[in-house]
């Protein structure tokens, strides 16, 4: 009798050999093969999470295989189907993971109780079907339980952890599949998870569904384009189903948004702090000691139900999905009033989370607005005191150094500041603070940041700048210590003062590389007139070939600073603008091919956040005090005096 270690050896073997013939497809025969010379056929436990055959050859999607080892399964075995891996799954629920209608009713037909069998996360194959996207299973699963009633057909829909079909189908970005159980399951649609949260705000927190094409940087703009020139592609199959996937997404949510009203369960609109415009008396003291700080929420709520969770509004803002903002303000533009816990409207929201084009969106609402700008949150921040509590974790969406970062930073508090009135510039929140000490507390460090960086490109740009004076080639076309270097030298010795960094810093910078890129031209211009001399007077061509690849870094170095030199010319274009001069003549504008006007459009949409700030700086501030005066609300001014 062989002892324990011969057969395990033995095991060992076979499970290799049956191991690598499932991973050459074509080897169905030796898998046939070897399952014939073991008693539980197509059922051997093969992997160390307990996977038999039949397990591995079905999530291989090895149909032919499956159905085979089905049928060579002896009539006293089909009671063994229903064995489960480490996982939980049984054989239909790996056949669930693929669209071949005719695994799963092959194996239904041998075994229907695996239709109702769950796993150790509670998932029915019917769950994991559509967890996968697998709408082909789906429909076959649901016509297996159509005749069941709507209690028992439930059971099919939840998993242990409270999640739903519906929740799943939209974590996993099956949009299409997730609108028609929302269609078919209407009750689904407000059924929450273990964390309290509905579908549709599962999609308000998925920017990356509504987006159309990937963002990427400028040169791999040049790359991809040149690519796809070479290859003649006109339209990629991947930008084809982005577009579908955003369809997709974008119906689901407008159905999703028609059946919900969370934003009915709001908190009360009073301001519980009390506003201020000094530090001192004897309110100060209470608010270090925490006496003044905001009270609880009473029970003249009204008895009516506490929002559970941010309603989808909110995390759309959060996350910056503003076709669904803009969907629930369609809907139900009542939803623009909406008050969370901490007693912030949209608005403190969309500073908070740098959503300019949602605070945009709200902002051309004039009646709400009048109101929504005076909201004073628990902790006395007004809308411009939003502007210093960026969230912790909070990384721009265009990594352009600090000093660009920092003057984003301050047009962000100017256009809050145009819209908010004039009594809340000055006022103080729970901790004594106003909006610009708040806002300047907040920017320290970046401060800091920008000033190290600017004094470095400026200081590396110079050393470019000298090196280019001293050309020999460029002698006649370049002043020595020209007005590049200039520029360079007055940006080292700023005193780097915080509203420096809004205008004068990033034009000086703007006007640096100006100059400093006419200097790389001209020396280039003056270094091909150089060649072509060499060439008329028959130089050695290998000469010529050395010379030039000697030129490639100056072209690597012109590229490599250009997006930031893009970055920056809009900050040059914004102060032609407010001296009335047209920065590029409408008459001067020069047809390009298609393939770089695709290019350039997407590099101008990496700026569109920065230019909508610079345009909306001052816009609609003098309405806005006009509309305080002359309201009814203008008696509160007496609140605020000292």
């Amino acid at each position: 009798m062989p002892s324990k270690a011969e057969k395990d050896a033995k095991k060992h073997g076979l499970n290799a050999k049956l191991y690598k013939a499932l991973l050459k497809e074509e080897a169905t025969d030796k898998v046939k093969e070897l399952c014939g010379d073991v008693e539980e056929k197509g059922l051997h436990i093969l992997t160390i999470h307990d996977d038999t055959v039949l397990h591995a050859a079905t999530y291989s999607k090895q149909s032919r295989l499956v159905l085979d080892l089905l049928e060579a399964l002896p009539p006293d075995h089909l009671d063994k189907m229903t064995r489960q891996n480490h996982q939980g799954n049984t054989i239909l629920h790996d056949a669930a993971t693929s669209d071949n209608l005719d695994v799963a009713q092959k194996v239904l037909e041998k075994a229907p109780g695996l239709l109702s069998m769950r796993n150790h996360l509670g998932e029915t194959a019917l769950f994991r079907s559509v967890r996968y996207g697998k709408e082909k299973i789906f429909n076959f699963l649901m016509g297996k339980i159509s005749s069941y009633s709507e209690a028992n057909q439930q059971l099919f829909l939840w998993r242990s952890d409270k999640t739903t079909v519906l929740h799943v189908a939209i974590l996993a970005h099956h949009f299409d599949l997730a609108l028609k159980i929302a269609e078919r399951f209407k009750y689904l649609v407000n059924e929450r998870d273990a964390d309290g949260m509905t579908g549709l705000q599962h999609l308000s927190c998925n920017p990356g569904a509504f987006q159309r094409e990937d963002k990427v940087e400028f040169l791999q703009n040049i790359f991809k384009s040149i690519r796809s020139y070479c290859s003649g592609a006109t339209q990629p199959k991947v930008e084809k189903q982005e577009i579908t996937a955003y369809e997709s997404a974008l119906k689901l949510a407008r159905f999703l948004i028609e059946k919900d009203f969370s934003w009915e369960a709001t908190y009360p609109g009073i301001d519980k702090s009390k506003p201020t415009l000094h530090k001192y008396g004897p309110g100060s003291h209470s608010v270090e000691k925490g006496v003044g700080q905001a009270p609880l929420l009473t029970t003249s709520f009204g008895q009516r139900d506490q929002p559970d969770t941010t309603t989808p509004l909110f995390l759309a803002t959060k996350a910056g999905c503003i076709d669904i903002a803009e969907e629930i303000l369609n809907c139900y533009p009542q939803a623009v009033e909406h008050i969370d816990e901490k007693g912030r409207n949209i608005l403190h929201i969309a500073i908070k989370y740098r959503q300019l084009k949602i605070f945009e969106l709200v902002a051309r609402w004039e009646v709400p607005m009048k109101r929504l700008v005076r909201k004073v949150d628990d902790e006395g921040n007004s809308i411009l005191h939003t502007v210093g509590l960026k969230m912790a974790d909070y990384i721009p969406e265009k990594l352009r150094g600090p000093a660009l970062e920092l003057q984003e930073e301050l047009l962000w508090f100017e256009r809050v500041k145009s819209v908010t009135p004039p009594h809340f510039v000055d006022h103080r929140n729970n901790m004594t603070q106003t909006a610009d000490a708040l806002f300047h507390q907040a920017n320290n460090e970046l401060r800091t940041a920008a000033t190290e960086w600017l004094k470095r490109t400026a200081e590396g740009c110079t050393v470019v700048a000298v090196l280019i004076a001293t050309v020999a080639f460029a002698a006649a076309y370049t002043v020595p210590g020209g007005p590049n270097m200039v520029i360079y030298l007055s940006i080292v010795s700023s005193p780097f003062r915080l509203p420096d960094f809004k205008e004068s810093l990033p034009t000086k910078l703007m006007l640096g590389f100006t100059f400093l890129f006419l200097s790389v031209f001209m020396m280039m211009f003056a270094f091909a007139a150089t060649v072509l001399l060499m060439i008329q007077n028959r130089e050695n061509w290998t000469k010529v070939i050395l010379y030039a690849l000697s030129f490639l870094p100056v072209g690597i170095f012109a590229l490599s600073y250009f997006p930031l030199y893009l970055s920056l010319s809009e900050t040059f274009k914004y102060l032609l603008k407010k001296l009335g001069i047209k920065a590029i003549p409408q008459s001067l504008s020069i047809p390009v091919p298609s393939s770089l006007t695709n290019l350039s459009r997407r590099s101008t949409d990496r700026s569109s956040n920065f230019r909508t700030l610079q345009r909306q700086l001052n816009h609609n501030r003098h309405q806005e005090r006009q509309d305080h005066f002359c309201s009814p609300d203008a008696n509160q001014s007496a609140n605020f005096t000292v």
